[in-house]
């Protein structure tokens, strides 16, 4: 990333920079403002949130003056302030993706619906867009990404979450002719698939998260969209259901990702799956066909073969955001998009006993939880991916704890434009390879 540095360095010197608007200031969009207002040649020029008062305040602890934040819903006005060398704060999507000045925009929201919204307006604006949503890019990232592409913007998800900083051991591996046979991230505690917002809300209040995020946490929803979007970004599949799950410490995991016959859990390699034990890390499962490698890397203190781990022990979400900007604004590329298609999918499961005429919720609400699955087993059982589910579904028959929830089992809201992208990535034949 020295590259990097000089060149938003020499932006800086030259009093260019790449404008970006930030969509969303909880906290992975608070931290990215804060963060980028620590770096030369790259500003947050446009924070949106519904409530505008916690805009002004993520600008505010990035130590932004009151006098140069400004209130605007008008996308000329807006643009004025911009030219000005203000930062401005609104409501509306609307002013992030048509402000002229601005490059990329990131979606900070972590709500599907809303993602589909953000990345349809700014690749029609022609905007890069960031995605810190993996709950979108797991129901629509293929089709997404394929709008982008034929608008000649870039569509990416971020470094720093899980599957941007997997992905950057991946490309390690692959770019130096090694051959990947397994992939994943850590959880740091165990599943609990009743967890909801009134179980998790004293832990989520003390770590300053909405409730029901922490429980699409706990649940092991976002466990499991998260390797959906790995799997997306390389082919590579879960091993079962729900995955594997092993506790493990990163020493041994290397021992426990071998095939069943050679005395570990996996039936097949290219699979995603986490890891109890390792979090906050991910890690990458790699071996190579060369004696002579097989001998230098245990010489290099890589263990003895025939496989052999990375690992990465820290990801540092939205702060390392910016490292995504500048590749998609300077180099015009992704640091992790589904380039294989949808290959994996994050269906939907029972949380409780369900009646007919219930209505449902969605990520780490009360009703539902979600696990992963390759994909064509998914279409081919008729199931529902979870970021489809809101709170205007209902249920149209009785479903019992624990089943895996089909198309004909409920009414869903098919007023969304994430439900139409759905549809029309179903219809696409290529969609399992756009590339």
């Amino acid at each position: 990333m020295l590259r990097m540095n000089r060149v938003l360095k020499e932006l800086s010197e030259q009093n260019e920079s790449i404008k970006v608007a930030i969509i969303g200031a909880g906290k992975m969009g608070r931290g990215l403002v804060n963060q980028m207002s620590r770096i030369k040649g790259m500003i947050p020029s446009i924070v949106v949130n519904r409530n505008v008062e916690k805009a002004i305040y993520a600008l505010e602890l990035a130590g932004i003056r009151k006098e140069d934040i400004a209130v605007s819903n008008s996308v000329s006005e807006t643009n004025a302030f911009i030219e000005k060398g203000k930062y401005v704060v609104s409501e509306y999507i609307d002013v992030a993706v048509k402000a002229n000045e601005i490059q990329a925009v990131v979606d900070a929201t972590g709500v599907p619906e809303a993602g589909a919204e953000i990345a349809m307006a700014a690749i029609k604006n022609h905007k890069h867009i960031i995605m810190l949503n993996v709950e979108a890019d797991s129901v629509v990232g293929p089709i997404l990404y394929r709008y982008a592409k034929e608008e000649g913007v870039v569509y990416t998800g971020t470094a720093g979450d899980e599957p941007g900083a997997a992905i950057e051991l991946y490309d390690f591996a692959v770019g130096l002719g090694f051959e990947v046979l397994a992939m994943g991230k850590g959880k740091n505690n165990p599943v609990d698939f009743s967890a909801n917002p009134d179980t998790v809300y004293k832990e989520a209040i003390k770590k300053e998260l909405k409730p029901n995020m922490l429980a699409g946490f706990i649940d092991g929803t976002n466990t499991m969209i998260e390797l959906n979007c790995m799997g997306n970004a390389t082919g590579f599949v879960p091993d079962i259901r729900g995955c594997h799950g092993i506790e493990s410490n990163i020493n041994d995991l290397k021992d426990h990702l071998r095939l069943k016959k050679d005395g570990g859990v996996l039936e097949s390699f290219y699979i995603v799956d986490y890891v109890r034990g390792i979090a906050p890390g991910v890690y990458l499962l790699f071996t190579t066909d060369l004696e002579e490698i097989h001998s230098q890397l245990e010489y290099l203190k890589m263990g003895s073969g025939p496989n052999y781990l990375l690992y990465r022990p820290y990801h540092l979400t939205s702060l390392e955001t910016p490292f995504t900007i500048y590749n998609a604004c300077v180099n015009n590329e992704s640091t992790i998009a589904p380039i294989c298609g949808a290959v994996a999918d994050t269906i939907t499961v029972a949380k409780k006993d369900l009646k007919a005429g219930d209505t449902l919720d969605g990520i780490g609400g009360y009703t539902v939880y979600g696990s992963l699955e390759k994909y064509e087993i998914a279409k081919s059982e008729n199931l529902v991916p979870i970021g489809l589910i809101n709170d205007r579904t209902v249920v149209t028959r009785n479903v019992k704890k624990g089943e895996f929830i089909t198309y004909d089992m409920i009414d869903l809201d098919e007023s969304t434009l994430l439900y139409e992208l759905r549809q029309k990535q179903e219809k696409c034949k290529n969609m399992s390879k756009i590339l």
